[in-house]
């Protein structure tokens, strides 16, 4: 049979090669990618586009990472390849433009149950030869598709998806992990409309929680503080169905940074505080991170003894979380990111000798700090000069630090903090025309 063509159709002689042959049978997609790559040429990009997957994975997949199980998955490949529906137990694709039967049982009306119904009682008074074989067929057919897509195996390529993104920028800039993660999305948001195990669910929930967070942090690097919001409301109520407090707390503990970093520390204490409810007292990053945003907030807020207090919580937390709840990831709660936290506290709180003493501890806790967590600590140590009357070295420090980020990063949290510097600076102060030219770049 002639079939239409497509950009990455397999080509007759590798159709039915037997290794294709076996590994259609399996439904084995990697090893269909890895021989239509290695046999005919077809590359990863002309594969992705036809089957509607990115490169980046179809490449992973013909290395053996993932498979694709899902129903409509599996349709995209047949149709994007050119692989006959039966091939993959599948129903006829329709490329494949099979002439109809002697006995049609399909109706002008099939959507109607009771002509379907009909039309299908008088194929199989027929015999079960033709039409009536057919619908036999057909039936079977998709009764072997639907119990062959094994949903839990996708959901192991989310859950590393999930873990790979957790590791932060890696010297991109914010707007392109935005993307990224968000291209993953569409491909991940058909699998939240089907039926799944109350277990399955509740992975894929948990995904979607974490995921849908570090979409929020992203958006709140960026300055959109508004779209953040809704992102962790998104994020909160995934974690809510996953049924896990941890991440819940952690959705509320990361989302408290919203409000603290852009003028309202009195709505993040509310959701830092309740975060380390939702924690309790068990040693958890989750635990760590809210008390940790909670002693910013009383700082901000002019509350310090509240300040302090959450400051020994969340240092006590620190001292008893296991390795990998210091894990250097979104969802843990590395060292490094503890003195970023504590630097900002106690700046605020003007206890200036702590605070240069943990600033040269998140510097030193990693070889290469991202470009964002170097600049604020800088404009922390400026503030702390400032608090101790050298505003000239102020200036000049936070000038220096934020003029020279790239501008992808020259908006948000970093433009915040050296602003808020700046106001904070009498007009007169020597250069403050530094500070002044740097943040208009960003303007």
């Amino acid at each position: 049979m002639d079939l239409p063509k497509s950009p990455a159709a397999l080509p007759a002689a590798l159709r039915t090669d037997p290794r294709v042959v076996g590994a259609l049978a399996r439904r084995d997609i990697g090893t269909v990618f890895d021989l239509a790559h290695s046999e005919a040429g077809i590359s990863f990009n002309r594969i992705g586009e036809a089957c509607g997957i990115r490169p980046e994975r179809v490449s992973r997949l013909a290395k053996g990472d993932g498979s694709v199980t899902t129903l409509q998955g599996l349709e995209k490949v047949a149709d994007g390849l050119r692989i006959p529906g039966r091939d993959l137990g599948l129903t006829a694709r329709p490329w494949e433009r099979q002439p109809a039967p002697t006995h049609q049982w399909h109706t002008e009306d099939g959507d109607d149950p009771m002509k379907r119904r009909d039309a299908l009682r008088g194929a199989l008074a027929a015999g079960l030869a033709g039409s009536g074989l057919a619908a036999l067929t057909t039936t079977r057919n998709d009764l072997d598709a639907a119990l062959a897509a094994d949903h839990s195996s996708d959901l192991g390529f989310w859950e590393s998806t999930a873990e790979r993104y957790s590791y932060g920028y890696h010297g991109q800039a914010p707007n392109e992990v935005l993307a990224d993660i968000l291209d993953d999305f569409d491909e991940l948001k058909p699998l939240l409309a089907q039926r799944h195990t109350d277990k399955d669910r509740t992975t894929l929930s948990h995904v979607t929680g974490q995921m849908a967070g570090m979409v929020a942090i992203i958006l709140h690097d960026l300055g959109q503080h508004h779209e953040s919001h809704r992102w962790f409301a998104t994020a909160t109520r995934a974690a809510k169905k996953s049924g896990d407090q941890l991440l819940h707390a952690w959705v509320l503990g990361r989302e408290a940074m919203v409000p603290l970093n852009f003028g309202a520390p009195q709505a993040a204490a509310k959701l830092a505080d309740q975060a380390r409810h939702l924690a309790g007292d068990k040693p958890s990053a989750a635990a760590a991170l809210a008390a940790a945003v909670a002693s910013r907030a009383y700082a901000v807020s002019g509350d310090n003894d509240k300040a302090l207090a959450a400051i020994a919580d969340v240092e006590t937390l620190a001292d008893r979380l296991s390795p990998q709840q210091h894990a250097d990831t979104w969802f843990g709660y590395p060292m490094q990111k503890h003195h970023v936290h504590m630097s900002q506290a106690l700046t605020i709180l003007g206890q200036t000798e702590r605070a240069y003493e943990t600033q040269k501890e998140a510097l030193a806790l990693s070889r290469a700090p991202s470009l964002m967590t170097r600049a604020l600590i800088t404009i922390d140590t400026a503030s702390c000069h400032a608090h101790d009357g050298d505003r000239a070295s102020a200036a000049r420090l936070a000038a220096s630090a934020y003029g020279q980020l790239p501008a992808s990063y020259r908006s948000g949290l970093t433009r915040t903090r050296a602003l808020a510097l700046y106001r904070t600076l009498p007009a007169d102060t020597p250069g403050i025309g530094q500070l002044a030219d740097a943040l208009s770049l960003a303007s």
